[in-house]
């Protein structure tokens, strides 16, 4: 796993923006699509917006849902309203290329049959990307959920925690991803992106595989100046 010490979020975005767009463009030349997996919060917002002035074979470029909440499609909550907002207005990615989680109905199997449209049978994604939760949680892999001993899906449903349900991607979609991109920011992530670094089991996102993939921090999550890029 390749770790990249930057000095706040807006680099972080940046950086992570930047490795995107050249897995991007590998991935055209080698297979004519890139599918993108993308998890929501503050930071991965400023890294969609970066990516938006990124050299991105956009036509070619198909977006899919890490995680979601179940909420009403208006619920101003749900993350797919900062992939539109950030990709649609500002790149020629075509609309019909997000491929929104169908969390109205709950569908998890749905959205299953969707991504092997997208990405094949089975489905395999070219990157994903992750944050980290204060938990080490990562995509709506909680510790203590039933959802992480699923083997047999690619999507499933989460109990309800903190008054809230969400349909996201398992480990075993996850990890036949071809890279993962993991995102991680603030004092608060030190101990769990250490965690991580460190193969630790015990947390929700040490149980992902780590081959073919990038970490790119802010220097408060990594508890140290680290390199400067």
């Amino acid at each position: 796993m390749k770790v990249e010490v930057h000095a706040d979020a807006d680099a972080v975005a940046r950086a992570a923006a930047a490795i995107i767009a050249v897995e991007a463009r590998a991935s055209v030349v080698a297979r004519g699509r890139f599918v993108l997996a993308v998890s929501g919060g503050r930071t991965a917002r400023l890294m969609l917006q970066a990516l938006a002035a990124e050299d991105v074979p956009w036509k070619a470029t198909h977006v899919v849902q890490v995680a979601e909440r179940l909420a009403p499609p208006r619920d101003p909550e749900r993350t797919v309203t900062d992939l539109r907002e950030s990709l649609l207005i500002h790149t020629p990615l075509p609309p019909q290329h997000i491929s929104a989680m169908p969390v109205e109905c709950a569908a998890a199997a749905r959205y299953a049959e969707t991504l092997a449209e997208v990405a094949g049978t089975p489905p395999v994604i070219d990157l994903v990307h992750l944050g980290l939760g204060t938990e080490g949680d990562t995509a709506a892999l909680l510790p203590g959920d039933p959802v992480l001993d699923i083997t047999d899906a690619d999507v499933a449903l989460t109990g309800v925690r903190h008054g809230r349900q969400w349909m996201t991607l398992t480990y075993p979609l996850i990890d036949r991803a071809r890279s993962r991109l993991w995102v991680v920011t603030g004092s608060d992530k030190t101990e769990m992106l250490a965690r991580l670094r460190d193969r630790d089991r015990s947390i929700p996102a040490g149980r992902i595989c780590q081959e073919h993939a990038y970490v790119v921090a802010d220097r408060m999550a990594a508890g140290d100046p680290g390199p400067r890029y």
